[in-house]
C-alpha cells in the first residue's frame, strides 16, 4: 500500500544535548574513541545492536534515557570536551572545496566505500581502502571529495546452512536512520540529476556522508521519478547482470559528475578507483566540449592530463567487458550527443579497434584517457604492466607506463582503543597526525614488554569471547539445541597461539591450504602444553560456486571433532567481525597464489595492533617482508603446476609454525612474558606502520599524480584551452612526420672502466621534425644470463650538433659502475612540456 504521505521522524533530543546530532552526522567519530565512548556512555547494548550507528540509535533512546544525560553534569562536561575537540578539528587545516592555493581539488570515484559498521556500502578491500582514503585526505586537510553510490541493500550478508554452504540474504538500507544526509536546494527540494541511460532518463538524489572534512557524495536511484527497474539500478553493489552492471558504472560515472556540478563542486583532478567509474572521462570531455565549444580531440588532452586511474586488476578474467549491443542500448543516447557513433565508443575501450568483436572493456577507456596509472603495490605494478601490455605495442612489458603506490591503511580506524591509548602515553598524543613519520615510531620501543604484551593479551581475551558469541548465535539460528548451542563456550583458549585468516573467499586466496594436510595440522594444533588455534571469517561472491566450495570445505574441518575447539569459522566477514579478528589475533595469515594478490591490506591492519604476519611474499608483504618482522611462505615462487605450488606452500607452512612460531610464542621467561616474541612485535610495528599507512599513501598520490596533474590542467585550460589546441595540433605534426624517424647509429667514446662514466654519441634523423620535438633516451642496465637488460636505468640524451641534412647528433654520459657486463639501447620519444603522457601518441623509435 502506497502512503498518501510520508515523513521523517526525528529524534527529540534536549537542547544541551544539540552536539550529539553534529557529532552524529559525521562519521568522524568512526576513528576517533573519545566520541565512540560518549556515545557507549549513553547505552551500551543499544549501540551494539545498532551496529554502531549513533544516528539510529539517538532515534531509539528512550526520552527518559534523553532527558537524564541532559540533567548530567559529568556527561554535559564529556560532551562538551568532544564536541570542542570536533569543533577544533574541523576548523584546523584546509577543508575540502573546490579550488585554494593550497592544493587542488579532486574528485575521488568508487563503487565502493568502506568506512564503518552501519553503512553497508562495500564489500572487500577496494572499498576499505576508498573509505581509508577519505579518512586520511581529512586528517591531511587535503582537498578531496568521494562520489559512489548508496546501495539500498548493499553488499550480501551471509549465513551457512548445516551442510556449510553459504546463503545469501540482503537486508534494506534505512537511510533515514544513516549517518547520511540528503543532499538539498536552498528552496529545501532535493539535488536530483538525470542522465539518458537504456532509452530512458534515469534520475537520482545525492545523499552526503561527512567524513570529518572530507564529503562523500553518494547517488540514489530509488526515487518516484524512475520506473521500478531504474529504481532497482541503486539496490546492490556489484550486480551480476552486466546490463545491470553497465548501467550502475553509468549512475557512478555520468551521474556522479552532475552531481557535482548541480553541488558547485569543480574538482580539477578525478581519480577513478578501478575501471568502474570509467565513463566520467568521457562525460568530462561532453562538458568541455559544450561549455568552451572545442573539438574531442582538444577537450580529451585537458581531461587526460588531469585524470588518475588506479587499478586493482591482476588477472584478465577479473576485467569487465561488453558485448556491443550492449552498450549501443544502454549508453547509445549518451554517448551520441558527444557526436561518437558505436565503432567509435566500442574503440575507446579496445586493445584493437579494427576488431569488431572485441569487447569494450572500460578498464581500457580508463588507461587510454588517463595520464597516470598505478597499481596498488611494486609487485602488482609489475604485473599490470605485463597484464596490459597489449595496449602499448610498440613498448616492452617492463616499460608499460604503469607505475605502483603502494596500499596503506588509516592507522587510528584499526588500532584498537588499547592499543591507542598505549600510543598516546609512548609515542605522543599527536602520533596519530604523524603516523607517516617513521621518528614517531621509535617510541614503539620505549613501551614496557608487560605492558605491551599485558594489552595485546585482553584483546585475544576479547577476541575469543567475541567468537563464542557469534558461533553460538551461528548454532542457535541453525536451530541448534541448548546443549549444542553450548558447546560454543567451550571453543578456543584465550591463552593459545591465534591464528586469523579473513579474506574475500576467493580460490586464488587459498582459503583451506593451512588445512591441506589435516593429520600434521592436528598435531601442530593439539599440542596441550603448546596449543594453536585458527579463527576464520570470508565471503564467497554469490555467483562464485567454487569460493562457496571452499568455504564448506572449511567449515566441515572446523565443525569435525579433531577441530571443533581449535578451528572456528565466523560467518558473515564484515567490519566488526574484521576488526576484532585483526586486533585479537597474534599471527595473521595470507595465503595468495604469488602474484595474484595486488596489494592486501589485512595484514597491515593486523600489524598496528602488534600481530605477526605469516604470508606468502606477494603483494605489499613482498615489500615488508623481513625475518625480523614476520614470516614468508615460500621465497616467492611462481609455479605453473597450481597443485605442486599449493602443496609444497603447505608444507613449508606446516615448517614454519613447528619449528619458529609455536616455539618462539611460547618461548617464556621467569615472568611469563614471550620476550623474543614482544621484541619481534615491536620490530614490525616501528617499521610497517610509518611506511604501510594511507597518511603516506595520500601524500604519494599529491605528491606524484595530484599536483602534477593539476599543474598540467592550469597550462592547458588557459584562455579557452588554448594549450590544449596547441597539443593537438603539435601531435598532428609529430604524427605525420614520425615515420621519418630513425636511429642511425652510435659511438662510444670511451674506454669503459669501473668508476669512470662513459660517454656515448648518437646520431638520428629526425626528418621534419626538430630536436625539442623529442626527447632521447639511453635505458641503461647491467645485463642477466639471458643477455637482457635486468633492470634499466634512464639516462637522458642532450643534443649537441647537426650531422648533415635531417640529421642530429646527440650525447649521453653513462654513470660510473661496478665492473661486470653491461648494455643499452636508445629510444626516440615524443617530447613537448604540455605532454603529460609522452606513451600517449603511441610513437616509439627504438635503436
Amino acid at each position: 500500500m502506497q502512503p498518501t504521505r510520508a515523513f521523517v521522524v526525528v529524534p527529540s533530543v534536549p537542547a544541551k544535548l544539540a552536539p550529539l546530532t553534529e557529532l552524529a552526522f559525521n562519521l568522524r567519530w568512526c576513528w576517533d574513541n573519545a566520541t565512540i565512548d560518549l556515545f557507549r556512555r549513553l547505552d551500551s547494548d543499544l549501540w551494539e545492536q545498532t551496529e554502531h550507528n549513533p544516528v539510529a540509535m539517538l532515534g531509539r533512546l528512550s526520552q527518559e534515557v534523553l532527558d537524564a544525560a541532559a540533567n548530567d553534569e559529568s556527561f554535559l562536561a564529556h560532551l562538551d570536551h568532544v564536541h570542542r575537540r570536533h569543533r577544533r578539528y574541523m576548523e584546523s587545516g584546509r577543508r575540502s572545496k573546490p579550488e585554494g592555493a593550497d592544493g587542488p581539488c579532486v574528485g575521488y570515484f568508487s563503487a565502493e566505500y568502506g568506512l564503518t559498521d552501519c553503512l553497508r556500502i562495500y564489500a572487500g578491500g577496494l572499498g576499505m581502502l576508498a573509505g581509508d582514503i577519505l579518512k586520511s585526505a581529512s586528517d591531511l586537510g587535503v582537498g578531496l571529495v568521494g562520489v559512489g553510490i548508496l546501495y539500498q541493500e548493499g553488499y550480501v550478508r551471509q549465513y551457512l546452512n548445516p551442510e556449510g554452504w553459504q546463503q545469501e540474504l540482503y537486508e534494506e538500507n534505512d537511510f533515514h536512520s544513516l549517518p547520511i544526509q540528503l543532499e538539498r536546494k536552498p528552496d529545501g527540494s532535493p539535488v536530483l540529476v538525470s542522465l539518458p541511460v537504456a532509452g530512458a532518463e534515469l534520475t537520482a538524489q545525492v545523499w552526503r556522508a561527512q567524513v570529518g572534512r572530507t564529503p562523500l557524495y553518494l547517488l540514489d536511484a530509488n526515487v518516484s521519478q524512475n520506473s521500478p527497474v531504474q529504481r532497482a539500478l541503486s539496490g546492490r553493489l556489484y550486480a551480476a547482470d552486466p546490463r545491470v552492471r553497465l548501467q550502475q558504472e553509468a549512475l557512478l560515472a555520468i551521474g556522479g559528475m552532475r552531481a557535482l556540478g548541480e553541488l558547485g563542486v569543480t574538482p580539477t583532478v578525478f581519480h577513478m578507483n578501478e575501471g568502474h567509474s570509467a565513463l566520467l572521462v568521457l562525460e568530462r570531455i561532453g562538458k568541455l566540449m559544450r561549455e568552451v565549444g572545442v573539438d574531442f580531440s582538444t577537450a580529451r588532452e585537458a581531461v587526460l592530463a588531469s585524470t588518475v586511474f588506479t587499478t586493482h586488476t591482476c588477472v584478465s578474467a577479473a576485467i569487465d567487458e561488453y558485448p556491443a549491443v550492449l552498450v549501443e542500448e544502454v549508453l547509445g543516447d549518451w554517448y551520441g550527443e558527444l557526436g561518437l557513433t558505436t565503432e567509435r565508443m566500442m574503440a575507446l575501450g579496445r586493445y584493437s579497434s579494427c576488431d569488431g568483436e572485441e569487447p569494450f572493456s572500460p578498464a581500457l577507456l580508463a588507461l587510454g584517457f588517463s595520464a597516470y596509472r598505478n597499481g596498488v603495490s611494486r609487485l602488482h605494478g609489475e604485473v599490470s604492466r605485463r597484464l596490459w601490455q597489449r595496449a602499448w605495442p610498440s613498448v616492452p612489458a617492463e616499460l608499460v607506463p604503469i607505475t605502483a603506490i603502494t596500499n596503506g591503511v588509516h592507522l587510528r580506524s584499526w588500532a584498537s582503543h588499547d592499543m591507542v591509548e598505549l600510543f598516546d602515553r609512548y609515542l605522543g598524543p599527536a602520533w596519530a597526525e604523524r603516523d607517516s613519520d617513521p621518528g614517531v615510531w621509535h617510541g614503539v620501543q620505549r613501551i614496557p614488554a608487560e605492558e605491551l604484551w599485558r594489552t595485546h593479551e585482553r584483546r585475544r581475551e576479547r577476541l575469543v569471547a567475541f567468537a563464542r558469541r557469534m558461533l553460538r548465535a551461528q548454532l542457535e539460528a541453525r536451530g541448534a539445541s541448548a546443549a549444542d548451542a553450548a558447546l560454543a563456550d567451550e571453543v578456543l583458549d584465550p591463552q593459545a597461539l591465534t591464528i586469523g585468516f579473513g579474506r574475500r573467499f576467493a580460490t586464488y586466496k587459498r582459503g583451506a591450504l593451512v588445512l591441506h594436510d589435516p593429520e600434521r595440522l592436528e598435531a601442530i594444533l593439539g599440542d596441550r602444553q603448546r596449543p594453536v588455534q585458527i579463527i576464520m571469517a570470508g565471503k564467497a561472491h554469490p555467483q562464485d560456486g567454487e569460493g562457496k566450495a571452499v568455504i564448506r570445505t572449511v567449515v566441515q574441518h572446523a565443525r569435525s571433532e579433531r577441530f571443533r575447539r581449535r578451528v572456528v569459522f565466523l560467518e558473515d566477514y564484515d567490519m566488526v567481525v574484521a576488526r576484532y579478528l585483526v586486533q585479537g589475533v597474534d599471527v595473521w595469515l595470507n595465503t595468495p597464489r604469488r602474484p595474484l594478490e595486488a596489494s592486501g591490506t589485512s595484514g597491515m591492519k593486523a600489524s598496528v595492533n602488534g600481530a605477526l604476519n605469516l604470508s606468502v611474499i606477494d603483494g605489499w608483504w613482498a615489500e615488508a617482508y623481513d625475518p625480523d618482522l614476520g614470516w614468508a611462505i615460500g621465497r616467492g615462487e611462481e609455479n605453473e603446476d597450481p597443485e605442486l605450488q599449493d602443496r609444497l606452500e603447505a608444507s613449508t607452512l606446516y615448517d614454519v609454525l613447528e619449528h619458529e612460531i609455536v616455539p618462539l610464542f611460547y618461548d617464556r621467561g621467569p615472568d611469563g612474558l614471550p620476550r623474543r616474541w614482544i621484541t619481534r612485535m615491536k620490530n614490525a610495528m616501528e617499521t610497517i606502520c610509518p611506511r604501510f599507512n594511507t597518511t603516506r599513501l595520500v601524500q604519494d598520490y599529491l605528491r606524484e599524480f595530484y599536483l602534477p596533474a593539476a599543474e598540467r590542467w592550469a597550462e592547458l585550460t588557459r584562455k579557452d584551452l588554448a594549450g590544449a589546441a596547441e597539443l593537438v595540433e603539435w601531435k598532428r605534426k609529430v604524427a605525420c612526420a614520425w615515420g621519418a624517424v630513425r636511429v642511425r647509429g652510435h659511438e662510444i667514446l670511451d674506454e669503459a672502466l669501473s668508476g669512470r662514466p662513459t660517454r656515448v654519441v648518437i646520431r638520428v634523423r629526425l626528418g621534419r621534425l626538430r630536436p625539442e620535438d623529442v626527447a632521447l633516451t639511453l635505458l641503461f642496465g647491467r645485463l642477466n644470463a639471458a643477455g637482457e637488460i635486468a633492470a634499466t636505468e634512464a639516462i637522458p640524451a642532450a643534443w649537441s650538433a647537426h650531422d648533415g641534412p635531417g640529421g642530429h647528433r646527440y650525447e649521453a654520459a653513462i654513470p660510473p659502475g661496478d665492473s661486470g657486463r653491461y648494455g643499452f639501447v636508445v629510444r626516440v620519444m615524443p617530447c613537448h612540456p604540455l605532454l603529460a603522457d609522452p606513451y600517449d601518441l603511441g610513437l616509439v623509435a627504438w635503436g
